[in-house]
């Protein structure tokens, strides 16, 4: 079996698995944001911290960020308010920030931790459990998937110029192009498919999210280059780790969210976006 239909077999069976879990909403769906979190966290980790002679990845602060992820997948299970949990997010990023700074070398702990936590923040507080909430995450992973799958095979169809070849030499600017279109395309048709009135915002909506879907992916890649790591996991067969597959996902869920605490506000954003 090749390398594409692995990834391909691989994909098909998480979307099914994800799609399922989204459309239960509720606790399935914050559980999922909650592993999404702690899988990002621990991947982040092993990748910027040293093995020890035991092999034990631990950073300077201990354990302490660890336990800190842990205490905010536990709120997000507990579907406390969405200011709630941002102000927690805030105030323990803020404790890990000083005492990295106080430390050498330990400056990725609070920036995995940033990363990790409003990846799983968005995605729980965007979906929530009505309607509104179900229409956004699907728009979301309409816009992202089609950019990720497009951007992928008209790279390689296509060709030319690097998009950032000292960051994943792999991407095109011809592949980012055709990504963006299938994002835009898409989006318009979740959005005619389910009757919104005035799309058109909702379709610069999702050319952003495009367009930031491709920037998470790029800084995720360049996350991987800074530490000298191929993949950020093995989990996933033909993908390789939790981060891998939905870097773009996540920094599209957090473009969303704030778009959406903008239109709805904090604790329903999904509201702003698909209103009733």
């Amino acid at each position: 079996m090749s390398n594409l239909q692995l990834r391909v077999i691989s994909a098909i069976v998480l979307a099914a698995v994800v799609l399922a879990v989204t459309w239960w909403g509720g606790l399935p769906f914050r559980l999922l944001s909650a592993f999404i979190t702690l899988a990002v966290f621990y991947e982040w980790s092993r990748m910027a911290r040293p093995a020890t002679a035991a092999g034990w990845r631990i950073g300077g602060l201990g354990f302490l960020p660890e336990a800190c992820v842990l205490a905010f997948a536990v709120a997000l299970v507990a579907a406390l308010p969405g200011l709630l949990l941002i102000g927690f997010v805030a105030a323990l990023g803020v404790l890990l920030a000083v005492l990295s700074a106080m430390r050498v070398g330990d400056q990725w702990e609070s920036a995995g931790f940033a990363y990790a936590c409003l990846s799983g923040l968005s995605l729980a507080l965007l979906r929530g459990g009505d309607m509104a909430g179900l229409l956004a995450i699907l728009f979301l992973f309409a816009v992202v998937w089609s950019t990720d799958v497009f951007a992928y095979f008209v790279g390689r169809a296509v060709g030319g110029p690097k998009l950032a070849p000292s960051i994943s030499p792999g991407k095109t600017r011809s592949g980012a192009l055709g990504g963006l279109v299938a994002g835009i395309v898409t989006g318009l048709i979740v959005c005619l498919a389910v009757g919104v009135a005035s799309p058109w915002l909702l379709v610069l909506v999702a050319a952003l999210l495009s367009i930031v879907s491709q920037a998470g992916d790029l800084f995720e890649s360049w996350v991987k280059r800074r530490h000298g790591v191929k993949d950020s996991g093995w989990i996933i067969p033909g993908h390789g780790g939790v981060m891998d597959r939905v870097d773009g996902l996540v920094a599209a869920a957090f473009a969303l969210y704030l778009i959406g605490w903008l239109l709805g506000g904090a604790d329903r954003p999904a509201q702003g976006l698909f209103p009733g």
